[in-house]
């Protein structure tokens, strides 16, 4: 439940316009609801500051919209990460509202007021067009938690000169986060140039060498700038989620 419901909901109970019995009720999934194959925890907007992600990725599409729809009928705004296209589009025929980003394999669907909470924007850098869908996803979740998002994009160091020439940008941000893939090297470059944190995401995209990301994240995790902090392996939302804390 968004805090700010929760706070006109017992508002409400207090002057008299809702009794406490219909108070109650509305109440009766909280703080925990058990369907079955899923435990929703509609206690987590008011003790982290946003609700439950759903994980689209080994799901069916019918527990994605079960629990779904629980989280819609708490009024919580729902994002659906790691989503592919035939389950997305089973998603969007239950949910006509929502967002749905190809590219970061992502659904929105917003049934409450998603109000700023950062002090600054996130600026979402990928080194090359093949890292953009990490990106997007970073982008879409940090969105979701009321953040300024901005993106620059095909940056990476086989041509660096296209990142320098965006160093106002970049000494600007707030918070940003670097995808890349290959040997990795950018969120070096990145930290580098700035005095705000940087939060690099290896991708897997390189040749058979690249491991299918551990190069990178190798690479990252062995940076010389210090102001550089590495999550997993395409993890997207992981990214997009502490910056936006980083960022209140």
């Amino acid at each position: 439940m968004d805090p700010k419901k929760l706070e006109e909901l017992l508002h409400a109970v207090q002057q008299g316009t809702l009794s406490v019995r219909e108070g109650m009720e509305r109440l009766k999934r909280f703080p925990l609801e058990d369907i079955g194959e899923a435990i929703i925890d509609h206690h987590r907007p008011l003790r982290k500051g946003f609700p439950e992600v759903i994980f689209g990725e080994g799901k069916d599409a019918e527990q994605v919209i079960k629990i779904a729809e629980r989280m819609a009928e708490a009024q919580d705004n729902v994002l659906i990460t790691r989503i592919d296209e035939e389950k997305a589009k089973m998603v969007l025929e239950r949910f006509p509202g929502a967002e749905h980003y190809r590219r970061a394999r992502a659904i929105t669907l917003r049934l409450s007021e998603i109000r700023p909470t950062g002090k600054g924007f996130i600026l979402i850098v990928a080194a090359g067009t093949s890292d953009i869908p990490v990106a997007e996803e970073a982008a879409v979740t940090a969105r979701m938690m009321g953040n300024e998002v901005e993106t620059l994009y095909d940056v990476g160091v086989a041509g660096v000169h296209r990142l320098l020439n965006h160093q106002e940008k970049l000494m600007q941000a707030n918070v940003l986060i670097v995808t890349a893939g290959m040997e990795g090297a950018l969120p070096s470059v990145v930290g580098g140039l700035v005095a705000r944190p940087v939060i690099a995401v290896p991708t897997s995209v390189g040749y058979g060498s690249s491991f299918g990301g551990l190069a990178p994240l190798l690479a990252m995790l062995n940076s010389c700038a210090s102001n550089v902090a590495v999550v997993n392996i395409d993890n997207g939302f992981g990214a997009g989620y502490i910056a936006s804390l980083i960022n209140r």
